[in-house]
């Protein structure tokens, strides 16, 4: 079947919501995915850091269908043992508090917010994030997303939420104060196009947290799971926070949200307060620990330093050669700015070239490939791309 074929089923069938590729995957492994046609691609956007251990990662693929043979859901009306083992190795591995499941990222988001308003009371209604962050689509996450152009259409959205500019440490110093219960960061950008968020402006947040009795909330969706070098991203700011998110590659590519809070905050939430009929799945959560398994591993992670490196190093060649205006890194997720708008003309040149890569504006492209993927992937990666804007 042709890509006018899929296309022309897709607008009778889905809504508009994305702009997909042209190119249909049947199968994949590690870093590679296979067309219809057999043709491979070098997967250097891993599901949006979705898919941290690759494709059909062989230890998750086997706990899936080992839960699958078993029980694949509940509800959360029961006790499971993968959802137990699950928030274990997450409390054992991170703040060492309690967990909650959800199913996505922005459910992670909307939890931690709802969990933020309930600690605060009703005298500290008032949420404090960053100018560009995303945080997702649903009402809260979306309000908490600082991204004008994401929100106009479908205001008005969740009230006392505040944004300040990412840098701006006066600005975040002036907006923080007694009424607020939550102040939200990533420690990477990663949405808008990998920008780190400065020790200084992390610090003052956790140094703002203490002195008015908010909560730092640490988005952790993108950053999470070793993609950025450590396990978690704030394990490398000297900061930690009160509540993390986490999703994409905490199931290894099975739906699959959480949050985590400090002990104290952890009791925050009574029964009934929040919940979900499919969060923490039998499925989802045998998948996640398999997966977390796999990223926990200290020589992976050094390995990701060193290939992250690797890949910065061959992205800051295209700047100095006048190919790009600026790079930008931490670890396995990337980016470049180009001299003209040209990132979409570029991401599909890249398509043509068998690599995935992603444009996150007119100028911007995104690098966030599965961290497993081998060097000689990489090298050609960067020759690739080195070709593309020669053009």
């Amino acid at each position: 079947m042709s890509a006018p074929a899929w296309i022309a089923r897709e607008q009778a069938a889905l809504m508009a919501n994305y702009r997909r590729q042209p190119v249909m995957f049947t199968s994949g492994s590690g870093a590679s995915l296979y067309d219809t046609d057999g043709r491979r691609y070098v997967d250097c956007m891993a599901g949006i850091s979705m898919i941290n251990v690759g494709h059909c990662h062989p230890a998750v693929v086997a706990a899936i269908c080992r839960q699958a043979e078993r029980l694949i859901n509940v509800s959360n009306l029961y006790y499971t043992e993968p959802m137990l083992e699950l928030a274990e190795w997450i409390r054992d591995h991170s703040m060492g508090g309690r967990v909650f499941f959800c199913n996505s990222g922005a459910e992670a988001n909307e939890a931690a917010l709802k969990l933020a308003r309930k600690h605060g009371g009703p005298l500290r209604p008032e949420v404090v994030a960053l100018e560009h962050g995303f945080h997702g689509r649903t009402y809260g996450a979306l309000t908490l997303t600082g991204q004008p152009d994401k929100r106009t259409a479908f205001m008005p959205l969740v009230p006392d939420i505040h944004h300040v500019g990412r840098d701006d440490l006066e600005a975040l110093e002036d907006t923080v104060g007694p009424r607020t219960c939550a102040i939200f960061v990533e420690i990477v950008q990663g949405e808008v196009g990998v920008h780190p968020i400065s020790r200084e402006m992390l610090h003052l947040a956790r140094a703002l947290a203490d002195r008015y009795g908010a909560l730092l909330v640490v988005d952790e969706i993108q950053t999470g799971l070793s993609r950025t070098g450590p396990l978690f991203a704030y394990q490398d700011t000297g900061i930690e926070p009160d509540v993390m998110c986490l999703a994409k590659s905490l199931g290894g590519g099975v739906p699959i949200g959480a949050i985590t809070a400090r002990p104290g905050i952890d009791a925050t939430f009574a029964p009934g307060d929040h919940g979900s009929t499919f969060a923490g799945s039998p499925l989802a959560c045998a998948a996640g620990l398999a997966s977390c398994q796999v990223l926990a591993d200290p020589e992976l992670q050094g390995a990701v330093r060193a290939k992250g490196a690797r890949l910065f190093a061959a992205l800051q060649a295209l700047v100095d050669d006048g190919l790009a205006s600026e790079a930008r890194g931490r670890g396995l997720m990337c980016a470049i700015d180009l001299p003209g708008a040209r990132a979409a003309e570029i991401t599909a040149a890249m398509l043509g070239q068998g690599y995935l890569v992603n444009n996150t504006s007119s100028r911007t492209l995104r690098f966030l490939p599965p961290l497993v993927i081998d060097d000689e992937d990489l090298a050609g990666l960067a020759a690739a791309l080195r070709t593309v804007l020669s053009g």
